[in-house]
């Protein structure tokens, strides 16, 4: 069975699908067709005309769409968000949301949790110390780090050091392939990691895009602002966004290894480029369009069903 997922764009209110067999969103005669600006299907001619003989129309944002073809037989489903999906995307973004505080007890303990996972046996002096230079923070304080991408970014650096600890170790301490002499700071990349995922998947939230996005000091990642621009104009939802939805249903961790597997990525490209310091941003745009193409493969439907999951260890 090949899936062919569609981008939906977001503009005419629709009603849940009839059991009729039809979909609504191409019953929906309400639109004006003036508004050509929004987003089109691209398919080929087959494809174009097996869902309703249209290869374009708009639905409401928050809406679902997905083909499935089997045997040449279309069978097309919208739906809503399930409750399911609304409430981990509420609670994903709720995540995204909480900034890192040096003064809090918990977020104290995730980081002393981040030094025990990361280096087993060896005592961690204080949380203001010379020994997280050894993790590639860039100072002796770590939680100045973390503005970029708020207490997530910790988690999700203690979940791959726990979920994928052999990967993990082997990032950080770059062992394999051919390594640059002024290698990349691994914690501070994987913050910035987690803020090239959430900018992808179009999750965050304007205010918080605009208001954090400059914050990391050395290896910011180069947004585009016709993107940034897009975002807060409250644009349709990207198409990887929608895919990562379905993936969440079936994954309440699925943000946390898709960053593992972002990761691993990273670091191959960097080493298949030959990359410096000075190349991380190049080599994180790339990664990103990897994730991107791999989310989007006919058979990739969990996480851990991309190619490149298979990095991990």
């Amino acid at each position: 069975m090949r899936v062919v997922r569609i981008s939906c764009v977001g503009t005419r209110h629709l009603s849940p699908p009839s059991s009729t067999g039809g979909c609504s969103a191409h019953s929906d005669a309400s639109a004006s067709s003036s508004s050509s600006s929004a987003g089109q299907i691209n398919a080929d001619s087959d494809d174009a005309t097996s869902c309703g003989g249209t290869p374009s129309w708009r639905i409401k944002k928050r809406l679902t769409c997905v083909c499935f073809y089997r045997k040449r037989a279309y069978e097309r489903i919208c739906s809503n968000l399930t409750p399911l999906q609304e409430e981990r995307l509420k609670r994903l973004r709720k995540r995204m949301k909480n900034y890192f505080d040096a003064s809090r007890p918990d977020h104290q303990d995730a980081l002393r949790a981040l030094w025990s996972a990361t280096y087993p046996g060896e005592k961690l002096q204080a949380l203001i110390s010379d020994q997280w230079k050894e993790m590639g923070w860039q100072g002796r304080d770590p939680s100045t780090d973390f503005r970029g991408a708020g207490f997530i970014s910790l988690e999700n650096l203690l979940f791959f050091a726990k979920t994928f600890s052999t990967s993990f170790q082997r990032l950080l301490k770059k062992q394999g392939g051919k390594r640059a002499a002024w290698e990349y700071p691994f914690a501070v990349a994987g913050v910035n990691i987690t803020f090239m995922i959430m900018q992808m998947l179009d999750l965050e939230a304007c205010e918080c895009l605009h208001s954090h996005l400059f914050f990391i000091n050395v290896l910011v990642y180069d947004f585009d602002s016709n993107y940034i621009h897009d975002t807060c104009a409250a644009k349709p939802r990207t198409f990887v966004r929608s895919i990562f939805l379905q993936m969440l249903s079936e994954n309440e961790w699925a943000f946390d290894l898709l960053y593992c597997v972002a990761f691993a990525v990273m670091d191959k490209q960097w080493l298949e480029k030959n990359a410096t310091y000075m190349e991380f941003n190049d080599v994180l745009r790339s990664t990103r369009g990897q994730l991107e193409r791999e989310l989007m493969m006919d058979d990739v439907f969990r996480i851990e069903d991309m190619p490149s999951f298979s990095l991990l260890s």
